[in-house]
């Protein structure tokens, strides 16, 4: 980790795939910005990317993640959001190899330390959100995982789960890694998953009952949590 001066910033990883992550990570986002903090949101990384001039792209994790902070869709805009971006809804090394590209995780890590100097914009005191990609154990290069990227990083981690069948397994084993490799989590996000089986609440309760950190749930259509905002 560098011992350079940097912002107040937070890592969103994932339990795994497709659980929420973006979703929980705009909510995040604007209510930090509803309490009138200035918030920078990246997602350095980001697979099944469409074109910027493709309809579907406004369904993107970027593009989720520039509204939530107020921002346009432009060329620039998207490049200082998620600068390695594939088209391929595979893991970023996988997308990557697909493109005949490669991805390398000291560069990564330098682009996410740049973001987090309080001298690269005109507002130091800004808070960087940084969300991953996949879940915490996803290959991000042929080498590193995402868990490698974080711990390079040095930051504290925001967990996000989802409540299907099997989640409460995911978000402990999740945590349990993140205990081992001394990475600090903040607070656990329970998304509710469409046609789970068990509702949210039980499995917060679950994971609440084993881990050293506070759980909330966050269900579709609502706002962050705001018993974790204490915590952020």
């Amino acid at each position: 980790m560098s011992e350079t001066p940097r912002r107040r910033a937070l890592f969103i990883v994932g339990a795994g795939t497709e659980i929420g992550k973006t979703y929980a990570t705009a909510a995040l986002t604007r209510r930090l910005r509803e309490q009138g903090r200035n918030v920078l949101t990246l997602k350095p990384l980001a697979s099944g990317v469409p074109p910027i001039d493709d309809p579907a792209f406004a369904e993107s994790d970027t593009a989720i993640l520039l509204a939530a902070q107020g921002l346009p869709v432009t060329p620039e805009t998207v490049e200082a959001c998620s600068p390695w971006r594939f088209s391929a809804p595979l893991a970023p090394d996988q997308a990557a190899a697909r493109e005949g590209r490669e991805l390398h995780l000291d560069e990564l890590v330098a682009w996410c330390e740049r973001q987090l100097s309080p001298h690269r914009h005109p507002h130091p005191e800004t808070t960087v959100l940084i969300e991953g990609v996949g879940g915490l154990m996803s290959p991000i290069t042929a080498e590193a995982t995402g868990l490698d990227w974080l711990k390079r990083l040095g930051l504290p981690a925001l967990l996000v789960s989802g409540c299907y069948l099997g989640a409460i397994s995911h978000a402990l084993t999740a945590a349990e890694t993140l205990r081992a490799h001394g990475v600090p989590l903040l607070a656990v996000v329970v998304s509710e998953s469409e046609g789970a089986p068990t509702e949210p609440e039980v499995v917060a309760q679950a994971i609440a009952r084993r881990v050293m950190a506070p759980v909330a749930v966050m269900r579709r259509g609502s706002g962050f949590p705001d018993a974790l905002m204490g915590c952020l």
